[in-house]
């Protein structure tokens, strides 16, 4: 999570008269130059950084990012402004054909936000913060439940690029709190704000959580979300976190439901850690009850026939959805060395069926509608086991050129649907749609994996603006690429990322 600090200077001069004795016998050194403002051009303004130069007025700042871009990808899938990432540069079902097309939000996502710190007491200050991801070229807010239900009717080969998300559009899709700090007891904050799982992504991932290079910043269901991407942000929720010499604890709970724009129906996380002669960890430990995950319909497939339009009594703005418990477990840790970072991290998170059903449907995130009937409850039955690990290295050549690398790895288990024969659920999928061989094992309860190893280099051209590119291997298998039309893809990226 990318922090904006301020800083503030006041000087009080005392004056009086002194003695001829008094003053000094050597000429006094000059005056330093005064500083060059900020705003006293273009480029002066390029050169300073969001913390020097803040767009603030009592206590309130202004503040934000624009990244923009273009890619190519060998098994992508069609730009969508409503999608956070907006194309697909992991492999993922929709993965069709190749695509040179804009990228937005390679580096971070773009968003523009107001940060509130207002002291009231010597160590005190009231906190505050809301903000918005939006698409670059559309400006659309951000808006996963969105992206699917643009594609709802349509079978996977005509789709363009989807996927569930904690973000649904709103002017606060990014977070929205308010709260007290003290300097010696913490900071305790309330409202829409991130899972303490998402902000050990956003410190232990080596590519920052970006979305062209890193499969856990790609994909939020890997890591931030513990296994479900709703889980990334608590709408509802109180955080206290602290920080005592070289240690530091926080808790998060999420209270509240559907009704109040979660992805669960209850929440709570735990974090641990410490920084010690340039090593650094966190551990954090998750728990959700009737965690959702969306889907869509996919068109009407009838056979080996996928057609556009729905089933009947399904409107455009009706989605699937999947439910779970979920228990999570996760550790990230860093080195620094002078110019060298080294990063890894670990997560295991088991799925059980949920605490609740829901066989009449429900009101999701988003605003959209999860019928009776479209509901899914026992696909856990058998305990699905979600793990993922990851390192990296990033090196800064200079002081403004990092070139940064990674490998991902996630897997999961077989969790066999009831009912389902061993011998074979997981064969190789020999469906056919649309004239496409679809991929992976024959179900997606079939143990499977999910591996990424990328590269990037970012230079820091002024203290606003990074110039950036790389690229993303991804690969599929198993049960996690049932269905795919395609089960790898190879991402290339490259932009600008300007902060104010």
């Amino acid at each position: 999570m990318r922090r904006i600090a301020y800083a503030g200077a006041v000087g009080l001069a005392l004056g009086g008269g002194a003695l001829a004795a008094d003053l000094p016998t050597k000429k006094a050194p000059p005056a330093p130059p005064p500083a060059t403002p900020c705003f006293a051009s273009f480029w002066d303004y390029l050169n300073s950084t969001p913390a020097q130069c803040p767009l603030s007025y009592l206590g309130v700042t202004l503040y934000g990012t624009i990244d923009a871009g273009v890619g190519y990808s060998t098994h992508g899938a069609a730009l969508n402004p409503a999608y956070p990432n907006g194309v697909a540069e992991l492999i993922s079902k929709a993965s069709n054909k190749s695509y040179f097309q804009f990228v937005p939000n390679g580096l971070s996502q773009s968003n523009v936000g107001i940060q509130l710190r207002e002291p009231f007491a010597p160590g005190w200050a009231i906190v505050g913060d809301v903000n918005a991801g939006f698409d670059p070229y559309s400006l659309q807010f951000a808006n996963g439940p969105r992206s699917l239900v643009e594609n709802n009717n349509l079978p996977i080969n005509l789709q363009s690029a989807n996927g569930d998300s904690s973000r649904a559009g709103a002017v606060d899709n990014t977070r929205a709190f308010l709260g007290v700090s003290n300097s010696t007891f913490g900071a305790l904050t309330a409202g829409r704000q991130y899972a303490l799982s998402t902000e050990l992504v956003n410190s232990y991932d080596p590519m920052a959580g970006s979305y062209a290079f890193s499969l856990i910043g790609n994909s939020s269901t890997y890591v931030a979300g513990t296994g479900n991407t709703e889980l990334a942000r608590y709408n509802t929720s109180l955080k206290y976190q602290v920080t005592v010499s070289n240690f530091r604890a926080g808790a998060a709970w999420q209270f509240g439901g559907y009704e109040q724009g979660n992805g669960s129906n209850g929440a709570y996380q735990f974090d641990i850690g410490g920084d010690y002669a340039g090593f650094s960890v966190d551990g954090v430990y998750s728990h959700a009850t009737n965690a959702v995950a969306l889907s869509a319909y996919n068109g009407v497939t009838t056979g080996s026939v996928g057609a556009i339009g729905l089933p009947a009594g399904v409107s455009q703005d009706d989605l699937k959805a999947t439910l779970a418990n979920i228990d999570a477990g996760l550790i990230g840790a860093k080195f620094t060395y002078g110019p060298f970072k080294a990063f890894g991290g670990y997560e295991y998170s088991q799925f059980s069926n949920p605490s609740n059903p829901y066989p009449g449907g429900f009101q999701t995130i988003g605003d959209f509608t999860v019928l009776p009937g479209a509901v899914t409850s026992t696909a856990y039955t058998n305990n699905k086991i979600l793990q993922v690990a990851w390192v990296g290295a990033k090196y800064s050549i200079l002081s403004n050129l990092d070139v940064t690398g990674a490998y991902y790895y996630a897997w999961q288990n077989t969790y066999l649907a009831p009912g389902a024969s061993a011998a074979t659920a997981c064969l190789p999928n020999t469906k056919v749609l649309n004239g496409y061989h679809l991929q992976g094992a024959a179900n997606s309860y079939c143990a499977g994996d999910l591996q990424a190893v990328s590269g990037m280099i970012d230079w820091r051209a002024f203290k606003r603006l990074d110039v950036y590119a790389g690229v993303m291997y991804s690969a599929a298998s198993g049960g996690i690429a049932s269905g795919y039309l395609n089960t790898n893809n190879v991402a290339t990226t490259a932009g600008l990322r300007f902060t104010f």
